[in-house]
């Protein structure tokens, strides 16, 4: 599975069409000091050195377990000045137990307490990150190896310019990991997948991987997006085969939910430039008539997860007259989101 190839682009949560600015996350305390600034952009009145912390505070995606194990993606804020700065701040609040800053209730970091982030630095030539741990990282259990892999890599692919991820101990590189030995014989990237399972009858020596966005609920009651990578039988068009999967909905058993009714058929999709053109068929919709704002949004995560591509246009029965159920139009590509799953703290 390791040399399964999979085209994908760096990790962000659903956002706005392209003409609108993305919303930065809500429901940030005002005492906390990580704050996100004013949405206006204007100076707090209480504070003297708000446009100082303006230019330094910035949403970070980090992956961190759900109660039921996935890993999910969850935006938070902190102060960084650089990209390497952020990538530490990010990898400190996957730290279990870290007090470098809360995570929405319910959600747990993956790295083991007591690990610290020595350093970390981006190689943009090679557009690899670079991050030395040390203290109890090596302190996990076996089964957890994979999942800190993935929720490591998928936080720091996020980051401008990398696209890869090489880890060290203790300011050696590692050649594998050191508990269960999973093989780091070159830069981890998004291709190793997430959450990982296998579609009903694939066999693994004919199956490339789709990743997919299902839905999922809070301890609190807010909703959220999952990747699923989802190993299938392998086809020529591998966008049209994750919007199957997307129709298809969580596996049994899982307290995953879909986010498609299987009303709707996958016609085609196609990419021109940096823009992915849908083509959805439902026989039961009227043009016009809102579509549920969660399904929309699935489509763009997975679509430009599958691509690579950094818009994404929607058409019904072809027609991109399409609005969703939050009166949000998609008559013009949107942008492939920023950052997704702004969850209270």
């Amino acid at each position: 599975m390791l040399a399964l190839p999979l085209i994908l682009s760096g990790c962000s949560l659903f956002g706005e069409p392209a003409s609108r600015q993305i919303d930065p996350p809500q429901n940030v305390e005002p005492d906390d000091l990580d704050a996100v600034q004013p949405q206006n952009g204007q100076p707090s009145p209480d504070s003297a050195s708000a446009d100082e912390t303006a230019e330094t505070v910035t949403p970070l995606t980090v992956y961190v377990k759900d109660r039921s194990g996935y890993l999910a993606p969850v935006t938070v804020n902190a102060a960084a000045s650089n990209a390497e700065e952020a990538g530490i701040r990010a990898l400190e609040r996957m730290i279990e137990g870290s007090e470098a800053g809360a995570l929405p209730e319910g959600f747990r970091g993956v790295l083991p307490a007591g690990t610290r982030i020595e350093k970390l630095t981006i190689d943009r030539e090679q557009r690899v990150a670079i991050v030395d741990f040390a203290g109890s990282f090596t302190d996990y259990n076996p089964q957890d190896e994979r999942r800190i892999l993935e929720a490591v890599t998928w936080t720091l692919t996020g980051l401008e310019d990398v696209e890869g991820v090489l880890l060290r101990h203790d300011g050696e590189e590692l050649g594998e990991m050191p508990v269960d030995g999973y093989p780091l014989d070159g830069p981890l990237t998004r291709a190793m997948g997430i959450n990982l399972e296998v579609a009903p009858g694939a066999s693994y020596g004919n199956s490339m991987p789709v990743t997919v966005f299902f839905s999922s609920i809070s301890d609190v009651g807010d909703p959220y997006f999952v990747p699923v990578t989802r190993l299938v039988e392998r086809e020529e068009d591998q966008a049209v085969a994750a919007l199957r999967e997307l129709i298809a909905g969580p596996a049994r058993g899982t307290e995953l939910s879909g986010v498609m009714t299987e009303d709707v058929e996958p016609a085609s999709v196609t990419v021109d430039g940096d823009t992915a053109v849908v083509d959805l068929k439902d026989d039961t919709y009227e043009e016009g008539q809102p579509l549920p704002s969660e399904m929309l949004e699935a489509v763009v995560l997975s679509v430009s997860e599958n691509t690579g591509a950094e818009k994404v246009q929607i058409r019904v029965n072809g027609s991109s007259n399409v609005v969703d159920t939050d009166n949000r139009s998609y008559a013009e590509p949107v942008s492939r989101p920023e950052h997704v799953n702004a969850l209270k703290t």
